[in-house]
This record gives structure tokens, C-alpha cells and sequence, in this order.
């Protein structure tokens, strides 16, 4: 491609896609709340993610655009820091809509960070695009409001795509590095009952699918995750055996909601069953390399 637009493009699944498309796109422009300037040839263009300042102007003749604004959710859900979720996902894909309508050559294809946390807590049935079930909390309406504020707008001109992505396992960032941690302090056990699933993709096949999407030109919602959703007593198990950890103490749902306090965040994250399956992707031909968690650990 010519050029790739990547908004919020700083973090870590920003600089996996910059590593992985940086000798596949002549031009790679990020969108950053940091200063403006070039590093290792990628072009980091200021905006606020809620207003237009001039950065839209970077969208013109853009073959792709690629959002993943959005507040962490690694954070307590106080009233103020839900309010900033919401707020980072819905203003960031509002203003972008607004950009691409005003374009006279607008992207040809917009991929938008969705989360497979639309789904509802499943222990008992795996959730695909089609058939999968769409629950109702905090975590699970701000999913579906952002796929709303994204496809609510049409763009004629430009395909889109929402990527209900789930656990991404990298080197330098994401779930990996923390429960590795966890593991080699001897807190490697289950989590709470152990049986909530733990859907995950690694880095590598991330950035494929995203690549592979663009590809296929897939439009609509895509669930961006591997193919095997493990029991969190076997995910745990399993990072023990990859890093030679011989045991782990197991962390009920009382300690975790209190180190969750102590630690600024927010159990949900660890004890909600995320049973979620790639169907459109493996239906379409997409071909996984990193299917299984124990050859995906191992590569970390």
C-alpha cells in the first residue's frame, strides 16, 4: 500500500502494526497526542482525538486507516474513569467519521478497534460473529456503543471494519508480561474458580489478521483472536511449564479483588469467561501460526 494512517498509534499494538507494515506501506503516519516529528522514517502527526486541528488532512488519498484510540481499561471503574472510556472511543471514531466524510479521496478501508468483550460471560457456549451473544454491563455497552458510533455514519467510499480483539500476547507489552511476572513470584495458579476462558492471540498473528483483512477487504465485525479459548487453569498451567515454573498458588476471587484495589484495577479482567472464536477468519482463509498457547508462549 501507499500510505497507512494509524490513530493512537504510539502504544503497544500501534507499534506492532508499525513493525509489521513498515515494508509494506511506502508512508506510515501516526496520529499521536505527543509532538509532531519523523522517527525511523514514520511521519507522528499531533491531535487530540476529539477535534479537527489539521491532522485530517492526512486522510486524503490514506489507502488505510486504522484506529485504536480508546483509555486503557487497566484502571479502576470509577465514575470519572468510565466516563473517559466511553468518551476516548466514541469522540475518537466521531471525529474520525467526520473526517472521512469531508475527504475528496477519502481511505479506501477503515479498520476500528472493537473488543471481544462485547460478548457475555461464557463458560458454556463459544461466541462467533454471527451466533454470538451480546451481553449487558458496563464493559459489554461501551462495546457496543463504539461499534455503534462507528458504523452508524456511512462512508460510501470507504469499507469498514470494527475488530473485536481480545488478549494480545506480546514481547514488550500486553497480558504477557504482567501474569509472567505473576508467575515467577509464585502467584501462577488459577484465577478465582479457574474455569472462565481466556481468549488470546499472539502479536504475530494480530498483525497478520489485521493485514489479512486488508487483503480480503473483509467489511463488518471480525473477532481477532486465535482459535483455541483456553480454561484459565490451563493458561496459567501452561506459562508454568513454558518458563519451568514448577508451582503456582492459586488466587481466590477475595485476594484478587483486593489486590485489584491495591493495584489500580479491576477484576473483570482476569474473571470474565471471554469464550470467543475467529469464525469469519478462518472461514475467509486465514491461516494461524501461533494457534496454540504453548507454541505461542514459547515464541514470547
Amino acid at each position: 500500500m501507499k500510505k497507512l494512517i494509524i490513530a493512537a498509534g504510539t502504544g503497544f499494538l500501534g507499534q506492532v502494526l508499525v513493525d509489521h507494515f513498515k515494508t509494506k506501506a511506502e508512508e506510515i503516519v501516526v496520529l499521536t497526542r505527543g509532538k509532531s516529528g519523523i522517527k525511523n522514517t514514520v511521519r507522528y502527526i499531533h491531535w487530540d482525538a476529539k477535534t479537527m486541528t489539521g491532522w485530517e488532512s492526512e486522510l486524503e488519498t490514506a489507502d488505510v486507516l486504522i484506529n485504536l484510540a480508546g483509555k486503557s481499561v487497566d484502571c479502576r471503574y470509577t465514575p470519572r474513569n468510565k466516563s473517559e472510556i466511553m468518551a476516548s472511543r466514541i469522540d475518537s471514531t466521531a471525529v474520525l467519521n467526520k473526517a472521512v466524510l469531508q475527504c475528496a479521496n477519502p481511505p479506501k478501508h477503515w479498520l476500528n478497534s472493537s473488543t471481544a468483550t462485547i460478548y457475555r460471560h461464557s463458560e458454556d457456549k463459544q461466541m462467533d460473529e454471527v451466533n454470538g451473544e451480546i451481553g449487558f454491563d458496563f464493559s459489554m455497552n461501551v462495546a457496543h456503543m463504539w461499534e455503534k458510533a462507528f458504523f452508524q455514519t456511512e462512508t460510501l467510499q470507504t469499507k469498514k471494519t470494527a475488530l473485536r480483539t481480545s488478549i494480545v500476547l506480546g514481547k514488550k507489552g500486553g497480558a504477557y508480561i504482567p501474569l509472567k511476572r505473576l508467575a515467577y513470584l509464585g502467584f501462577g495458579g488459577k484465577q478465582g474458580n479457574g474455569k472462565q476462558f481466556v481468549s488470546w492471540i499472539h502479536e504475530k498473528d494480530f498483525a497478520r489478521a489485521v493485514a489479512f483483512i486488508l487483503d480480503k477487504e473483509i467489511e463488518g465485525v471480525v473477532n481477532v483472536v486465535s482459535p483455541t479459548p483456553i480454561g484459565n487453569t490451563d493458561f496459567m498451567r501452561t506459562l508454568r511449564e513454558v518458563k519451568n515454573i514448577t508451582f503456582g498458588i492459586p488466587i481466590g476471587r477475595l485476594l484478587l479483588k483486593i489486590g485489584a484495589k491495591i493495584i489500580g484495577t479491576e477484576t473483570e479482567l482476569v474473571l470474565k469467561s471471554r469464550n470467543v472464536i475467529p469464525k469469519r477468519l478462518q472461514e475467509s482463509g486465514f491461516k494461524f501460526i501461533y494457534g496454540d498457547l504453548e507454541k505461542a508462549l514459547m515464541r514470547l
